[in-house]
């Protein structure tokens, strides 16, 4: 099946994928500028980007009510919600009402990371088709998108609340409107709710968020690595994200290929194994040059990982626990979308970015034994 197939299939929830990852591309290219004026040192700056994190996680607990609440509509709804959460950090006068805002941004982006990963899983289940690597692959195209857009309001001397309201306004238009999709619902059989599928869970948990960990610190923290370790100028920092989220396009896309034809297990250890050694090579560049080829290499690496894990829960569990299952995987997984940035911000404090970054490679790493677990243990793949 050809991507553009793929991509047909999946085309509502993959408008939603795309609008998020416009959000992060250019909040990503613009974090040097939001820092710098917060006046915080790397560490301060690391813990308030944790209120994304308690917002995120207040997500998991509320996800599939929330999504069966607004039925059809719930993508529609909850990318409105998150579109206009971004403008909040931006006008935040000081580090406690950021580290709000941010609560704010995690929770209305964590219910559509569960809601439109859910309806891509009932699509899959629905065609016979794998669709998520495409789907997250028009996450990493809106991403690029966002952090070259980013690069060229940077150089034009852009406000950050003025960015992010153009990519606000361009998301309620002209994708918000694609986004509507009934659910489809399964009703629990009459024995009963059955085990719950707690393994599957953790394991394709597991493998999400060492690939979301490491890619959003990556997003996070790649480009102050090129304009304060390697010297790079303000659009060159932001040619940092963007050549991660262009990888990560190409190796998403790639990625609906290669899972029609490989085991998830293999294609897992491989692709952690290239990410890891990117992010080495980004850690320890001598300028922005190799930086880029750094973080594509990890671009390509880490962009598989995610979406394998996340399609292989939904399909382990018995189909009347998809949407419940999926939300605690990926919040397991986007949790590191804000955990990590801590991390990050913590060692680069004590140690400098070079060894954060060396600490992201360690992380990503940490996917291959997961997904050697998950290849010894075929009872755990299987419904609970």
């Amino acid at each position: 099946m050809s991507v553009l197939t793929a991509v047909r299939l999946s085309a509502r929830p993959s408008a939603a994928f795309a609008s998020l990852g416009l959000f992060w591309g250019t909040w990503a290219g613009y974090v040097p500028v939001v820092k710098g004026g917060l006046g915080v040192d790397d560490g301060t700056f690391g813990l308030l980007l944790l209120g994304s994190a308690c917002g995120l996680v207040s997500a998991m607990w509320i996800a599939p009510r929330t999504d069966k609440a607004l039925g059809a509509r719930a993508m529609q709804v909850l990318a409105s919600c998150f579109a206009l959460a971004w403008l909040l950090p931006t006008l935040a006068g000081g580090a406690v009402p950021f580290f709000g805002a941010l609560v704010v941004v995690g929770l209305c982006s964590g219910l559509l990371d569960v809601t439109m990963n859910a309806r891509v899983s009932e699509r899959e289940a629905v065609t016979g088709r794998s669709l998520m690597n495409a789907a997250h692959g028009m996450f990493s195209v809106g991403y690029t998108l966002g952090a070259l857009w980013a690069a060229v309001a940077r150089t034009a001397g852009l406000a950050p609340v003025a960015a992010l309201a153009g990519v606000a306004a361009l998301v309620l238009v002209a994708m918000v409107p694609w986004m509507r999709q009934e659910p489809h619902v399964v009703p629990h059989p009459a024995a009963g709710r059955g085990r719950y599928p707690w393994v599957a869970i953790l394991l394709c948990g597991g493998v999400v968020l060492a690939a979301f960990m490491t890619e959003a610190a990556t997003e996070a923290w790649s480009a102050l690595h090129i304009e304060r370790t390697l010297g790079g100028q303000a659009a060159e920092g932001a040619l940092g994200p963007a050549m991660l989220g262009l990888t990560m396009t190409v190796g998403r896309f790639g990625g609906q290929v290669v899972a029609e034809r490989l085991r998830e297990v293999a294609v897992v250890v491989g692709a952690s194994a290239l990410a890891a050694l990117g992010a080495l090579v980004a850690a320890w560049a001598p300028g922005p040059g190799v930086a880029y080829l750094g973080f594509g290499m990890f671009g390509l690496g880490v962009s598989v990982i995610g979406p394998m894990g996340l399609a292989l829960v939904g399909k382990m569990v018995p189909a009347h626990f998809r949407t419940e299952a999926i939300s605690r995987a990926a919040v397991m997984g986007f949790s590191g979308f804000f955990f990590a940035p801590v991390i990050m911000g913590l060692v680069s404090q004590g140690f400098g970015l070079r060894w954060a970054f060396t600490c992201m490679a360690v992380l990503v790493a940490g996917a291959i034994p997961l997904a050697l677990l998950l290849a010894r243990r075929p009872a755990a793949l299987q419904p609970a």
